[in-house]
């Protein structure tokens, strides 16, 4: 990945399209170049899809409940962690290291939806104990992490 590469990406998180034409006005990367590139960035896996994002309130999944789930599994993690994911609201879920085996995150229609998904996961076999907690308000959102960075930075960190 070159500066080029890094600039198009940082540009991308930042208006969140990939609209060549959009990324031209911003970076006066030719259009042409941008396609080729983007092209290339998708072969190499680093973007992965040309999804619209939601916003989740507006859509009526404003609740978000952050979960932490203490368990014991004679399978896998992957196996596990799959579980977890198939219960609906799910959006994210990570393996960590420490006390605390997974955390998930849900995005729920209402409060009462909680009580459901605590109980899905407690269902699991080998969950011991989950501890939930309820986010008031949300302060940064961003799934595309380039966004948070500066483009000196990026460049910095990820040119070769």
């Amino acid at each position: 990945m070159d500066e080029r590469d890094v600039r198009l990406l940082k540009a991308i998180a930042d208006l969140g399209t990939g609209s060549p034409e959009a990324l031209h006005e911003t970076t006066d990367i030719p259009v042409s170049t941008i396609h080729y590139r983007l092209n290339n960035l998708r072969e190499a896996g680093v973007i992965e899809n040309d999804l619209y994002d939601f916003d989740h309130e507006a859509l009526g999944l404003g609740v978000t409940v952050i979960v932490e789930v203490l368990a014991r599994y004679e399978d896998s993690h992957e196996e596990f962690g799959q579980r977890l994911l198939d219960i609906e609201g799910v959006t994210e879920a990570f393996f960590t290291m420490g006390e605390t085996d997974f955390v998930v995150i849900a995005r729920l229609s209402s409060s009462d939806s909680v009580e459901r998904l605590i109980s899905e996961f407690e269902a699991i076999e080998g969950v011991e104990r989950t501890n939930s907690t309820f986010t008031i308000s949300t302060l940064r959102d961003e799934s595309r992490a380039p966004a948070t960075y500066e483009l000196d930075t990026l460049i910095d960190e990820l040119t070769e």
